[in-house]
């Protein structure tokens, strides 16, 4: 079954995140921040299930370019949705799977961005 892992420090945010997507996806998980997306980016089982991360371009801690410069040297073929980063900052991204959606964010939009990229689409829900 494949993962996705929505970073968002935010609780109203995260709650109605967490309830579109697992509308859609079977397994879904939230982390709090980034350090503690990578701490569960370093648990084997959890890595292996692991098949999109949504985070927000500004997370607590360390911000959304190195947040995702982190996950990549851990897992260089993730895909990544970043939330609302500006068109100025996408170039802070280096890595060829991220894609970015705009605010306001639209909740079909991430859906769909979402089906799209997660490799071989198995845990959608019926």
């Amino acid at each position: 079954m494949t993962t996705i892992l929505l970073v968002e420090d935010d609780p109203l945010q995260a709650s109605l995140m967490m309830s579109l997507l697992e509308r859609r996806f079977a397994h879904v998980r939230r982390a709090t921040d980034a350090a503690e997306a990578l701490c569960l980016i370093e648990q084997p089982k959890f890595s292996e299930e692991l098949g999109l991360v949504i985070s927000a371009h500004r997370t607590l801690g360390i911000g959304g370019p190195a947040f995702v410069a982190e996950l990549h040297e851990r897992m260089p073929a993730l895909p990544v949705v970043v939330l609302g980063a500006p068109r100025e900052a996408r170039g802070l991204y280096a890595s060829e799977h991220v894609a970015f959606i705009t605010r306001p964010l639209v909740v079909e939009e991430i859906l769909a961005l979402a089906r799209q990229m997660i490799p071989h689409n198995t845990n959608a829900a019926a």
